[in-house]
């Protein structure tokens, strides 16, 4: 049977997503929400560059509950937008519908101590409420810095220490990027994100989460951050980062126990394939790597691509794997018992239906 989803969201990642359901057999798109007005009663299809599929958009929540899906995919705003958030999946829950989303980041592990009360209370009193259940998910913070290590963890006798990196040109990258990151700022600029309570908020819920799983408790959770400045133009999709302003940051968040760091997430963030030559990088551009020091040690790396002739890039390909990880994982939410859902909670997601 399929199940019948609602997607809240249109932007880069939703669109995605949408072109992926209506060829999908385990789905059914019954609903599309969307907080722009200008794309409220517009058909879905279109809205993702599709011919008219007959479900149009609405910002108008009742509309969309009214439909009883089985789910909602949620790809909303990122966490700054924490309020808009919170009103539009408590609605969902509160109604007794499950909620997959890739929004809210730091509720990856609701139990982290820095997400606020303020943002954990409402969720789980909507979940209690309407008997239903709230999964967040990414790709970093995400599967590749806590599914992906945890699975390979389960392959050791001793692991020492666990790395997760992304490491990433974000060269065609049209985000905010200046303000969250510093790149092309100039180096005396501090980036949101160098900040650390508020680096290990937003990006850091996966190391709590993996030392709960390996049955530790960290001693602390700290922070590093470096600057690579160029001395020639690098030429992005957002413009030109000039000389002397930032054009790669490396920074770390680092689990320790005992005097040693022994869960980390390691981030290069470049832009242009040149800049910071003697930083990390994988085997190939773009990659998510995990390094396990143990008994045995483990190397993974995983790159996300398109294969179609699309010219799409790779960032395009891992926002996609983002979105579908959430729809994907909806069939197994549904089964769990209300509340909050982590990667701790669920099966093995196959991706049942995805070989036709």
């Amino acid at each position: 049977m399929r199940k019948r989803i609602v997607l809240w969201g249109t932007g880069f990642v939703g669109k995605l997503v949408l072109a992926e359901i209506f060829r999908h057999p385990g789905f059914e798109l019954v609903g599309v929400g969307v907080s722009d007005p200008a794309k409220v009663g517009r058909d879905a299809g279109e809205l993702c560059g599709l011919a008219p599929v007959g479900v149009l958009a609405t910002d108008d929540l009742n509309t969309l509950i009214a439909l009883r899906p089985d789910a909602v995919v949620h790809y909303g705003p990122t966490a700054a937008h924490a309020e808009e958030n919170i009103r539009v999946i408590g609605a969902f829950l509160s109604a007794g519908i499950d909620v997959c989303s890739t929004a809210m980041t730091p509720w990856v592990w609701p139990a982290m101590k820095q997400n606020p009360p303020s943002w954990i209370d409402p969720i789980t009193e909507a979940c209690a409420a309407g008997g239903a259940s709230c999964f967040t998910t990414g790709i970093d913070p995400g599967f590749a810095n806590d599914l992906f290590p945890m699975t390979l963890m389960g392959l050791c006798g001793e692991v020492h220490s666990v790395r997760a990196q992304e490491i990433l040109d974000y060269s065609a990258y049209e985000g905010d990027y200046e303000t969250e990151m510093g790149i092309g700022r100039p180096p005396e600029f501090q980036a949101l994100l160098e900040i650390p309570d508020i680096l290990i908020m937003s990006w850091g819920a996966t190391v709590p989460m993996m030392a709960h799983a390996a049955g530790i408790e960290l001693d602390e959770i700290t922070t590093t951050w470096e600057k690579w400045v160029t001395d020639r133009p690098v030429k992005t999709a957002k413009g030109v980062v000039e000389p002397g302003h930032v054009a790669a940051i490396h920074f770390t968040i680092d689990g320790r126990l005992s005097g040693r760091t022994r869960i980390q997430l390691e981030h290069v963030n470049r832009v242009g394939p040149d800049s910071a030559p003697d930083w990390p990088r994988g085997t190939a551009d773009d990659v998510y790597r995990v390094e396990i020091d143990g008994s045995p040690s483990i190397v993974q790396e995983t790159a996300f691509r398109f294969t179609d002739g699309s010219g799409r890039d790779a960032a395009t390909a891992g926002c996609l794997a983002t979105g579908l990880r959430a729809l994907n994982a909806v069939p197994a939410v549904n089964a769990l018992p209300p509340g909050w859902v982590t990667a701790l909670d669920l099966p093995l997601i196959p991706g049942k239906g995805t070989i036709r």
